[in-house]
């Protein structure tokens, strides 16, 4: 069923304000997800507080020309769908996490980091960035690591005296 041409201009009116506002946007193709996985996507999104939705390549098209991202639109084949949010890494999280149960019906196809076009690779590279409170863990542990070893480093000198 043909869409009229008002509910093309409603959903790239709604699409170019959800864009305006996101700071992340992840390109998925979802061909062969089950219904029932796909609502199970949705969900586990909106949580995180992701938008997604799918749409027609020639409506993102224009909707994403209208943007002007810097560097070149990576290749969309297939179904697809949009993630979006206001947290930078979420949706290239949330999507990549969904494509490793089902890899051969969901895929990162690249996406819209800061501004710029992603490649494929560079979009899986960012959602495999752990969350903030590990990156503190991470960062507590290299802070604390030269002092560590400066203690046991005392600690054996004291034993040989």
């Amino acid at each position: 069923m043909a869409i009229t041409k008002q509910k093309k201009v409603e959903i790239v009116d709604k699409l170019t304000k959800a864009l305006k506002d996101a700071k992340a946007l992840v390109f998925v193709n979802f061909h062969g997800l089950k219904v029932s996985d796909a609502t199970a996507l949705r969900r586990a999104l909106k949580s995180e507080g992701v938008s997604y939705q799918v749409t027609k390549k020639t409506l993102t098209k224009r909707v994403l020309d209208a943007q002007m991202y810097e560097g070149a639109s990576p290749e969309l084949p297939g179904e697809l769908a949009m993630a979006w949010g206001e947290d930078l890494v979420a949706p290239a999280r949330g999507v990549y996490a969904f494509a490793k149960k089902f890899p051969e019906a969901l895929s990162i196809l690249g996406g819209v980091f800061e501004g710029r076009y992603m490649s494929k690779a560079e979009m899986e590279g960012i959602a495999t960035i752990p969350e903030t409170p590990v990156l503190r863990g991470m960062f507590v542990n290299i802070i604390n690591s030269p002092i560590q070893r400066f203690a046991i480093a005392l600690n054996e000198v004291a034993k040989k005296k």
